[in-house]
């Protein structure tokens, strides 16, 4: 067998073992890759590698972790600053981005001469009220946070 025909036969193996391990090939394709494991013993050792390969991911399970350290996680000024810092800064970027959103929505329909202007008053009312119900709700939750007489009661 010439060497560019055996590594032409390689390179369509490789496609095809990915394909047999997530058993995804049609069934003209699992007769293609057959025919390949049988005619070349080099094949069909990474076959069955890959074969038994999978058969121990897919017993694998991740082990939990006990309670005590995720308690301990949080005891660490640390951890709970950078978690807070992400969030704060997930939301003043998650805010902006609304704020321009919204901005650019009530520009462009301003400029649509085409929208009747009571049309335009209902979308900025519904606008209006999604905001102060918005900031209604983030200032009971901040009031509910600071005077929650369970907030130190561990689960």
């Amino acid at each position: 067998m010439s060497k560019v025909k055996f590594d032409a036969e390689r390179e369509r193996f490789q496609q095809l073992l990915m394909g047999a391990v997530d058993q995804e090939l049609s069934v003209t394709e699992q007769e293609e890759f057959k025919k390949l494991v049988e005619q070349n013993v080099e094949f069909k050792k990474e076959w069955e590698t890959f074969k038994s390969m999978k058969e121990v991911i897919s017993t694998m399970k991740f082990k939990d972790l006990p309670e005590r350290t995720w308690d301990n996680y949080w005891l660490n000024v640390f951890n709970r600053l950078e978690r807070g810092l992400a969030w704060i800064l997930v939301s003043i970027g998650s805010v902006i981005l609304i704020t321009y959103g919204l901005f650019k929505a009530v520009e462009e329909m301003f400029q649509d001469q085409h929208l009747i202007m009571i049309v335009k008053v209902a979308i900025i009312a519904v606008l209006a009220g999604l905001v102060i119900l918005l900031v209604s709700v983030i200032r009971e939750k901040l009031i509910v946070r600071r005077s929650d007489p369970y907030k130190e009661v561990k689960r």
